[in-house]
């Protein structure tokens, strides 16, 4: 029997989540698939907090210009202007619902992270954002009854008829087989793909199958070269890659080397609150000149009770591994972090496949540029995941699911071979060659050799899983190995200075080579919904 409905959405992170509280507040029935537990995203990891504009001291084109500065030349203006402004009422929205961020004295308490001119981070329970947020939101969307929460079911493939997204295949968790499911749209919401490299603050299902799915079916991918290196994660044997949030920094933390001395203002004015591109590359500058495999990040100047009360996960995580963050320097370096690239969207989350849709870290509006400004994921995820579900709602008003078995011509369901999850050999090597090879820093040599690398794997006989892991890999690779410059989140040894001439978008579809879009802004492909 073919399932049927009127949306599918795949992710239940703050775009998935959101995206399908907006479908279902239109009459829509919406399945929500998600790979592991419906808690279980890059969302509920998120410690900084959410960037809003909602203190007095604070306004939306002060966001804004942050965001476009961090951004590094590559923002759409418009999504920009969206993202902070729309932001707010989102947020707010939140709050109603029961969103419980940290106050003191009944007011909402700010904090300030790096390259923020303003404290307009929103924090819950210290360091516990993404969560507080992943638990109000799913407890918002169990009171729509049209929303069907289908927890450890992995999306596999696209099915696309006559040019047109219309479903799904995925592995039913209690048939433990593949079926097909049909909608009037598909919404993308997969996150990203930060387990493409050896070190990662993202969780194990982070492997981006929702951009090489897109990829496969056709859509246009942008700016995958651009990836973010959080800068101070646990460095400690045997532990996780845990992230330390750049709140630390933000509330006064220091850098040091092994020998003791604060590096950072030899790099950046700045210091601690520069970029965390630059602070990444600083981290990694200072470990080649001392010899080391980290940096500490020193909190001990500030009281025990404030750390304890304002990173409480980082404390108790810390003491796990024998370190008490009030009185130790945490040994810290730098990881995978955030996808700037992904699926190109327009300003309601279409892609350039008719029918489907893309939000969160899975997309590219074009809102984070070059480098992604402290603690916007968040709100791109609820501002851009409202909107793709409007779209995509209003878009398919007018249509009826079909069934596509009474088409004369048979749909294409994209099915790349066994449906087993990554193979171990696959996932080790790639993950090595990425973070040697295409990581912080980059040199066109690397980069050449890591395309040759990954082509090898690509020819050989792999489940769609390994497929999807090493197709992505070759599109950061072939991204970065195109842009002969060094913007953002992206570092060329060879080519160390922004050129003008790159100051575009990189696009790669399955059906051309990689080329620039003709244009900063990706708002321009369609308009607002009719």
């Amino acid at each position: 029997m073919e399932l049927v409905t009127d949306f599918i959405v795949i992710g239940s992170g703050v775009a998935g989540l959101r995206t399908s509280i907006a479908l279902a507040e239109t009459g829509g029935r919406v399945t929500v698939l998600t790979k592991d537990k419906a808690s279980e995203s890059n969302t509920e990891y998120a410690q900084g907090g959410v960037a809003v504009v909602l203190s007095d001291d604070d306004d939306a084109e002060l966001h804004e210009e942050d965001t476009l500065v961090a951004g590094a030349g590559l923002c759409d203006d418009k999504a920009v202007e969206i993202l902070v402004t729309d932001g707010t009422k989102y947020v707010e929205q939140l709050i109603e619902w029961g969103t419980e961020f940290d106050r003191e004295g009944g007011k909402l308490v700010f904090t300030k992270e790096a390259a923020h001119s303003r404290r307009r981070i929103l924090h819950a329970h210290g360091d516990s954002t993404g969560a507080e947020l992943v638990r109000s939101l799913i407890a918002r969307a169990r009171q729509e009854r049209f929303i069907n929460l289908l927890p450890f079911a992995n999306t596999e493939s696209l099915i696309v008829e006559d040019g047109r997204c219309i479903g799904v295949r995925f592995l039913d968790p209690i048939l433990r087989a593949p079926r097909e499911i049909y909608a009037n749209a598909v919404i993308m919401c997969t996150g990203g793909a930060g387990q493409l490299y050896l070190h990662t603050t993202n969780p194990q299902v982070a492997t981006g199958d929702g951009m090489a799915m897109a990829y496969f079916a056709g859509a246009e991918m942008a700016d995958m070269e651009f990836i973010q290196f959080h800068p101070t994660a646990l460095s400690v044997e045997g532990a996780p890659r845990f992230l330390l949030s750049e709140a630390m920094r933000g509330e006064g933390g220091v850098l040091r080397n092994v020998n003791g001395q604060r590096f950072m203002d030899r790099y950046d004015e700045r210091a601690e609150l520069a970029p965390r591109d630059i602070v990444s590359r600083s981290i990694v500058a200072e470990m080649r000149k001392t010899g080391s495999r980290n940096v500490f990040l020193d909190m001990t100047a500030l009281k025990e009770d404030f750390l304890i009360h304002r990173f409480p996960t980082i404390y108790e995580t810390c003491k796990h591994f024998g370190l008490d963050i009030s009185k130790d320097q945490l040994p810290v370096s730098p990881a995978s972090h955030y996808c700037m690239g992904g699926v190109r969207t327009d300003l309601w989350g279409r892609s350039t496949i008719p029918g489907l849709y893309a939000a969160g870290e899975v997309s590219c509006t074009g809102v984070h540029g070059a480098n992604r400004l402290a603690s916007n994921s968040l709100l791109e995820g609820l501002v851009f995941g409202a909107r793709a579900g409007e779209a995509a709602a209003t878009d398919s008003s007018k249509l009826k699911v079909q069934n596509p078995k009474s088409s004369a011509q048979s749909p294409l369901i994209l099915d790349l071979g066994p449906s087993t999850s990554i193979s171990t050999a696959v996932k080790k090597r790639v993950k090595r060659v990425m973070w040697e090879r295409v990581g912080i820093l980059r040199d066109k040599e690397g980069l050449t050799r890591a395309i040759a690398e990954f082509e090898q794997i690509a020819s050989s006989n792999l489940s769609i899983s390994s497929r999807n892991f090493v197709t992505l890999a070759l599109l950061v690779a072939k991204g970065a190995l195109w842009r002969e410059e060094s913007r953002g989140g992206h570092f060329r040894t060879d080519f160390p200075e922004q050129r003008e001439e790159f100051r575009a978008h990189s696009i790669q579809s399955a059906n051309k080579e990689i080329m620039p879009a003709g244009e900063i802004n990706f708002s321009s492909m369609i308009g607002k919904p009719a």
